[in-house]
């Protein structure tokens, strides 16, 4: 099982946990198991076509997964994923 760090504006969605244990071999599954596990996250995470939606980012071990093979890069146990919403807006 792989840990999921969750970002300030998802953790309402997640019973205010900061940290999340999913398992599954791809960033895909994993973030289908925190789906499966908490709905609301859905809608913020995937496009309606099931893709990433295109303003979160999400690392693996401090690496992009867009640069690597997206949601079918493969991740072991002792991976860390990082959920992050890009930030817009300012002057």
């Amino acid at each position: 099982m792989a840990t999921v760090r969750i970002p300030p504006v998802l953790r309402p969605s997640v019973g205010g946990e900061k940290e999340i244990v999913a398992d599954g071999s791809s960033v895909g599954e994993i973030l289908r198991a925190l789906v499966s596990s908490h709905p609301e996250t859905e809608p913020q995470l995937f496009s309606p076509e099931g893709d990433l939606n295109r303003y979160v980012n999400v690392y693996l071990n401090d690496e992009d997964v867009r640069v690597l093979e997206g949601l079918q890069t493969h991740v072991s146990a002792a991976d860390t994923l990082v959920i992050l919403p890009a930030m817009a807006g300012g002057r």
